[in-house]
């Protein structure tokens, strides 16, 4: 298999990181997804046991692929087999990069791996921006949610902004949570208000002593809504 340590991608991600000062428009594909946003669609669609695009400082999952694994070239579906859950992906945005003939990044041949993944078997939980109107669109997910209200995003662990003009806030898009699973069977779409999605995730992450009185009345709702 092709080694991607050395490849021009992974290399100016390397500099990025070492680098003494950072701007924001830097950041680029290393903005990170929040806990309690990561939580909320663990407990509705989950468990996530496979982040696909991460690395060891962001990572959401215990197993992941960093941009030297190359996730285009692992076979998701085997992994998860062994994992015995579902995968998770906040996906890389930029330019459609690519090393010896095979794509490192490029949201087109992510969408198509993916879509190659689901026909062998497992479910991938992507959280994307709601740009119905880009050529990567995957209006071909078996479930497709919108988030009412826009979602932030947060900067890396080792983004040292350059000035005060480049302390970041947060980065907010409107977002979607994309699921393939060939046996999903439920609604082919729906839309999920922001703060019941970061509610859900602040509960599941809350220590099981405060959650537990709640568990048996949110059961049966839960179940019927996951499907």
């Amino acid at each position: 298999m092709t080694n991607f340590t050395h490849t021009a991608y992974v290399q100016s991600l390397k500099a990025m990181k070492a680098a003494p000062i950072h701007y924001l428009k830097e950041v680029g594909d290393q903005w990170c997804t929040p806990d309690a946003l990561f939580s909320g669609i663990n407990a509705m669609y989950g468990p996530l046991v496979l982040d696909l695009f991460a690395d060891q400082g962001n990572a959401k999952c215990h197993d992941f692929y960093t941009a030297e694994d190359n996730a285009l070239v692992q076979n998701w579906s085997s992994r998860l087999a062994q994992l015995h859950g579902a995968a998770f992906a906040n996906p890389p945005y930029s330019i459609a990069k690519k090393h010896e003939n095979q794509f490192i990044t490029g949201m087109r041949y992510i969408m198509k791996h993916t879509a190659a993944m689901r026909e062998l078997g497992g479910r991938y939980v992507f959280l994307i921006k709601a740009a119905t109107s880009e050529t990567w669109w995957p209006e071909y997910a078996d479930h497709i949610s919108f988030i009412r209200g826009r979602i932030g995003f947060d900067v890396p662990i080792w983004y040292r902004p350059a000035d005060k003009s480049q302390v970041p806030t947060s980065a907010f898009f409107a977002g979607a949570i994309a699921i393939f699973d060939k046996t999903w069977n439920g609604p082919a779409m729906g839309y999920i208000n922001r703060d019941e999605l970061l509610a859900r995730g602040k509960v599941a992450s809350a220590p099981v002593s405060l959650i537990a009185p709640r568990m048996k009345n949110q059961q049966n709702s839960f179940v019927n809504y996951q499907i």
